[in-house]
């Protein structure tokens, strides 16, 4: 059995990972950016090393400085997780040359599949239909429009190598075609980096049903269930469930056997999951991702089976552990994506923050899959996921309002989160009765009735001279360790610190899109962030809604709108300015 696993990535899914590695006794090693020093997953591992640097580019997407710990650490095997480097051909080869296991398919599966385009070559000549498209990038908007007008609008603009809904744009006539497409490249090249875009034809009410898929060195392969991932926000899931709803156990096994043909189609190794847009009776081959996805616990749920400790054997070199016909499912399982966001009037707006309490459910079939505690930071440079809330039932309305239950169990303090959003999807008519689809959030659920969030104050230690008991961080040649001192209380008094904190708090985010105006024609930002794109400067004329700047927090962008009509005047952000909550960026008058 591997021996010691390097988990290149942060969060839950490091969590997730370190807790079955020790129930397997396997030693594991984290990896940390400057911002993630004390994080969860820092604090649960057997060992942690610096990556340094802040953003994901400095830290968990730098190659050299990950495989560097590799080697420093003794790791045999590196888990990367999902997302960072988890579908990186370049960096699995690098592991494999390195001579430890990467827990994950070969280099060249990733290479085939990670590529969208070229994943969609593979489907169709194993004889799985995809939704129709182009095979080959697209380089400017003509071709988008030309394409809109063969197939229909709207068109969907995709990045080749996207994932998780990043590098996704849906251009619904030809004026946004240019737009659409330059957004797409940009957000591609900065998180998969790789600008290049290819073009699907836009299904206007499809379900999103993805299959779970493992196979071994050995020649086997099997698919273990389907997930209906269907409720999404911005082309990014927000809620699923296994088994699919209203969903034919014929259509079913057709997927699963459709999975299992372009697995082997790329002589595919460990886990993998193949997705599937489902229409009208139909599935289309949408893309495979090659990693385990953050749903997975769903179908662990009903299946009873610790995928990830499937996936470190199968690195190892040992054969599945079950055939087909071996694969049982029992009852229904739902994941909630906990992520911090301000989701009132349906905007979901990223709110990174510091959470002072964190209370999580209990009960019969409840399961919580955190990367954050009482006093972590949510930071603005990675992902907003805090935690999945994953419930099982022995029938889906059962599972239903055990999901609901819990949501009232939940208390997080300190930043916004999704769970009042949870509690409208699961309350509402549409889900109960599995009438929704891909735009269903979108364009027919009310969020209207969740009152925008207003951050709490924290309190901090009150000042003395004696000395308390601390444990420190300390590294010695990038390495983490911990160690106990004896020192001076010292820190903020808390009056100065709610002050701050209030003050905070108290500046109004503005009404309009994203942006926000805390008094008449001063523009702000809602949230902390880093100004990507500047649209205007100092002197031009701009109308109600149109888009002063993009603002980039946590992995998304956000149009930051004008409030009025009028003249742009003292402007007081440029493209890469770092900015906070309440900040403002200019006047209009």
């Amino acid at each position: 059995m591997l021996s010691k696993v390097l988990i290149a990535n942060r969060g839950e899914i490091a969590v997730r990972i370190i807790r079955t590695c020790r129930e397997l006794g396997i030693e594991t090693v984290a990896v940390y950016s400057e911002l993630d020093r004390n994080a969860m997953h820092v604090r649960l591992a057997d060992e942690a090393y610096s990556l340094g640097g802040q953003t994901a580019a400095e830290s968990y997407l730098n190659t050299n400085a990950v495989l560097d710990v590799v080697e420093r650490s003794g790791a045999d095997s590196v888990h990367p997780g999902y997302g960072f480097l988890s579908e990186n051909a370049d960096f699995a080869q690098a592991c494999v040359d390195a001579g430890v296991a990467f827990v994950g398919p070969p280099p060249e599966a990733i290479a085939v599949m990670g590529d969208k385009v070229s994943a969609r070559i593979a489907a169709t000549k194993a004889g799985v239909s995809g939704v129709p498209g182009t095979n080959e990038p697209v380089a400017s908007a003509k071709e988008i429009i030309d394409f809109g007008h063969d197939h229909g609008w709207p068109v969907a603009i995709k990045a080749a190598y996207g994932g998780g809904g990043r590098g996704m744009r849906v251009a619904q006539s030809a004026v946004e075609a240019a737009a659409a497409l330059e957004s797409v490249q940009r957000e591609a090249l900065a998180y998969f980096g790789r600008s290049e875009a290819y073009l699907e034809r836009y299904l206007t009410w499809p379900r999103h049903i993805e299959m779970q898929v493992f196979a071994d060195e050995h020649g086997n392969c099997i698919w273990l269930g389907e997930r209906d991932c269907s409720v999404q926000r911005r082309h990014q899931k927000l809620t699923e469930e296994s088994p699919a709803p209203d969903f034919p156990d014929k259509v079913r096994k057709a997927m699963g056997e459709a999975s299992v043909k372009i697995a082997k189609s790329c002589n595919y190794v460990n886990a993998g999951t193949v997705e599937f847009l489902y229409q009208d009776g139909d599935f289309f081959f949408l893309e495979m991702n090659t990693r385990l996805q953050v749903e997975h616990p769903v179908t662990e749920m009903v299946t009873g089976l610790d995928l990830v400790e499937w996936q470190l054997r199968i690195a190892d070199g040992e054969k599945l552990p079950l055939k087909q016909d071996e694969i049982v499912r029992r009852g229904h399982a739902f994941e909630l994506r906990i992520n911090a966001e301000d989701a009132s009037g349906g905007a979901f707006r990223p709110t990174p923050g510091t959470i002072n309490e964190f209370k999580r459910p209990d009960g019969f079939g409840v399961r919580v899959d955190a990367g954050y505690d009482d006093g972590d930071v949510v930071s603005q440079y990675y992902d907003n996921l805090i935690a999945k809330l994953i419930v099982w039932g022995p029938d889906r309305e059962t599972a239903r309002r055990r999901a609901l239950r819990a949501l009232t169990e939940t208390h997080i303090d300190g930043v916004a989160t999704t769970i009042p959003a949870h509690q409208a999807v699961l309350s509402h008519p549409d889900f109960i009765d599995a009438k929704h689809a891909t735009t269903w959030v979108e364009t027919k659920l009310d969020l209207g009735s969740i009152a925008p969030h207003v951050p709490t104050p924290t309190t901090a230690p009150v000042e003395g001279d004696h000395k308390v008991q601390r444990e420190v961080e300390v590294e010695v040649n990038g390495r983490r360790f911990e160690v106990k001192l004896w020192v001076p209380e010292s820190g903020h008094s808390i009056a100065a610190r709610a002050e701050a904190l209030l003050k905070k708090a108290h500046r109004r985010p503005g009404s309009s899109g994203a942006g926000g105006s805390t008094s008449a024609g001063t523009v702000t930002v809602p949230m902390q962030g880093t100004v990507l794109r500047l649209l205007v400067k100092e002197g031009d004329k701009v109308e109600v809604g149109q888009t002063i700047c993009v603002l980039e927090a946590m992995k998304m962008e956000n149009n930051i709108n004008a409030d009025i009509a009028g003249t742009v005047k003292d402007l007081k952000v440029s493209e890469g300015t770092s900015v906070g909550a309440g900040d403002p960026v200019c006047t209009i008058s």
